[in-house]
């Protein structure tokens, strides 16, 4: 079986090949993108589209690598000791399984996502290299070796916070989510919004493509964003003329909270839109 997207995830011809070569290899496949490019839908839809389930590592600044193996909780087995709790002849009682544990005892194949993993410490992916590379690990706690059942579909996705170690690196088959082109980028809308209007596609198009390519923007729209723009936009029901015969003066474009996200990016295009009529006053 082989990915080619879903009925509501649009695959390029190249992320599709990425998909397949890192499954084919049984490496884990290191997804890199802007954010709002789809990095974390796209395990989802692996999972969907191979009909196993999904089990979601979402990183944080404070997670350890040890966290997605096993935590042993020392404190409470200490405190049930002192009251005497018969739990305590049974050390694994006190062992907490962790996301990669889940995904290598599961009894079928399934799909493990590490997400956003620049967003811990340097050391967390290469504390990871030896399990992930293997399909295995000791609990010292119980004297038993976890290996996978089946190995999983491993979806490692980045936002380029931190640059990746080398030695992890060379186990992952890398892509890069470019952002979508303006086919693409209507296909993708399609899927979201199928009912709504070529024409108004096409002119919130050229706005949300003319916002991205404004230089200095401290935050490009994304393709989520785009997709949350367009549904405000139909849910007014704004005419097709609003966006096509857009007033300069008003500088940015109507709705604009679901594209612009911070206050120097709208001072920016204020600044922008002020010059542009300064110049057409001339």
């Amino acid at each position: 079986m082989k990915f080619k997207g879903t009925k509501s995830y649009i695959s390029t011809e190249d992320l599709s090949l990425s998909v397949n070569a890192a499954v084919e290899l049984e490496k884990p496949l290191l997804i890199k993108g802007e954010p709002g490019t789809g990095k974390t839908m796209l395990a989802q839809e692996i999972a969907e589209s191979y009909k196993v389930p999904l089990i979601e590592w979402n990183i944080k600044s404070t997670t350890k690598a040890q966290q997605g193996l096993y935590e042993y909780d020392a404190v409470t087995r200490l405190r049930d000791s002192q009251l005497g709790d018969e739990r305590v002849k049974d050390i694994s009682n006190y062992i907490q399984k962790g996301k990669l544990w889940e995904a290598f005892e599961a009894e079928e194949r399934v799909v493990l996502l590490i997400d956003e993993i620049d967003k811990a410490d340097i050391e967390f992916p290469n504390d990871l290299l030896q399990e992930i590379d293997r399909m295995e690990f000791y609990v010292y706690e119980t004297k038993q070796t976890i290996k996978a059942k089946k190995r999983p579909i491993v979806v490692i996705t980045s936002n380029n916070e931190k640059e990746l170690p080398d030695a992890f690196l060379r186990r992952c088959f890398f892509h890069y989510i470019a952002f979508p082109d303006r086919d693409t980028m209507k296909k993708i809308i399609k899927v979201h919004h199928p009912k709504v209007k070529e024409k108004l596609v096409k002119e919130a198009l050229e706005i949300f493509f003319d916002v991205r390519k404004v230089p200095g923007l401290k935050k490009k729209p994304s393709t989520s964003e785009l997709v949350d723009w367009l549904k405000l936009l139909m849910a007014d029901d704004l005419p097709d003329e609003i966006l096509k015969n857009r007033d300069p003066s008003k500088a940015i474009p109507p709705l604009y909270g679901a594209l612009v996200k911070n206050e120097q990016d709208v001072q920016l295009l204020e600044r922008l839109a002020f010059m542009t009529r300064r110049e057409g006053n001339t």
